[in-house]
């Protein structure tokens, strides 16, 4: 079975693709490209912050009390 990656290193691949593109400069050409890892990367980080809301309503009141804590 294949190992998953974890959230965090293809989050901070896409920011690196979307960094050299800007650096490069986006032309009409790019656009649709780089919209679409913009989008990726958006949709990423929306699933590593439900899952993490997620796991913090799991844990109940002892959740809430360690995230603030924290």
């Amino acid at each position: 079975m294949k190992k998953k990656a974890s959230p965090d290193t293809e989050e901070v691949r896409l920011k690196k693709k979307i960094a050299e593109k800007r650096a490069a400069g986006v032309d009409a050409d790019g656009a649709a490209a780089f919209r679409s890892l913009r989008k990726r990367l958006k949709r990423v980080q929306r699933k590593r912050r439900v899952l993490a809301m997620r796991k913090k309503q799991a844990a109940g009141r002892r959740g809430a009390e360690a995230s603030a804590s924290a």
